[in-house]
């Protein structure tokens, strides 16, 4: 009894030590990552205290007069703070409407029964993500500019003599800018719901198929459900990033035309940080920026907890 009692604690201690050095390899392989979302997430927070100071650059902090909370004054009595703000909360709203998308097409390229043809298709939607904004403006001004592809041939084949503005469009821009977003990013998010679909059991479908259920009865009742979770969970997420509609996209894309209603927070940000110079107020925008979002996360996470029972943080 005394021998079988050793053997087992050592064995058991054998075990704990083989976990040890797993962890420790895991760690010491993740400490890369870490240090870098550590050096450009956390870092840069101690560039807050900007917003505090009337800073002007070439002066020294210590010598930059204090000016306390003003900025955050000035940023709600901004005239150009509503109008960004609805552009923002509009387009981030957009984007979250075509969410279920990537889900659908996900669903859809699942059921493909060729191979080839799967993986051709998969390959062609996630290309689009792959390719910098500078690229796909590029593309789209050859395509949809007054003197582009599209008026060139609408004008040969006499559909229509008047060339149409598509990118400088005042009252159509945000839902050309959304459907340039879902081009560019409906491959790659369905990848996620992709491999949820591979994690089913298939004894389910099956079942299901022995049961009698069809194709569309099978998706519906065994593949949607089964995804469901992580498609409420990066929804959450998605809402949680509201003000965070995106930067690069809305540069290139803007023009005189268009400009007061492209204009988003990042955006402004930009402009009024490396533009115009105004890096105190600027800094302060950012930071409301950040703190709203970082509630919207928590509340998001909150509800989760309520009605789903799990948090998604």
């Amino acid at each position: 009894m005394a021998l079988t009692l050793t053997a087992k604690k050592g064995k058991e201690s054998g075990r704990s030590r083989h976990f040890r050095k797993d962890g420790v390899k895991l760690l010491l392989m993740a400490s890369p990552f870490v240090l870098f979302a550590f050096a450009f997430s956390y870092v840069p927070l101690f560039g807050w205290i900007y917003a505090f100071f009337d800073y002007h650059p070439g002066i020294p902090l210590n010598r930059t007069e204090f000016i306390g909370i003003q900025n955050f004054r000035d940023m709600f009595s901004d005239p150009r703070m509503g109008p960004v703000l609805i552009n923002t909360l509009a387009l981030s709203f957009l984007s979250i409407l075509t969410a279920p998308i990537p889900m659908l097409f996900a669903v859809m390229v699942s059921e493909v029964k060729s191979g080839w043809f799967k993986r051709l298709v998969q390959t062609v939607s996630t290309l689009p993500h792959y390719i910098s904004w500078i690229i796909v403006y590029a593309l789209a001004f050859s395509m949809f500019s007054t003197e582009g592809a599209v008026n060139t041939i609408f004008s040969h084949l006499g559909i229509s003599d008047t060339p149409v503005n598509v990118l400088g469009n005042y009252d159509r821009v945000w839902t050309v800018q959304t459907l340039l977003l879902l081009w560019k990013g409906v491959g790659w998010s369905a990848i996620i719901y992709l491999a949820a679909i591979v994690s089913i059991d298939s004894e389910q479908y099956d079942a299901a198929k022995v049961d009698g259920a069809g194709r569309l009865r099978t998706i519906w009742h065994i593949t949607v459900p089964s995804i469901m979770p992580t498609f409420i969970v990066l929804l959450l997420l998605s809402i949680s990033n509201l003000l965070s509609a995106g930067f690069e996209q809305y540069l290139v894309f803007n023009n005189v035309l268009v400009a007061d209603r492209i204009e988003v927070l990042d955006l402004y940000v930009y402009r009024l940080g490396l533009v115009t110079g105004d890096y105190s107020y600027s800094t302060a925008v950012g930071m409301f920026k950040s703190v709203i979002s970082i509630l919207l996360l928590f509340t998001v996470n909150f509800l989760s907890k309520k009605f789903r029972g799990q948090g998604i943080v």
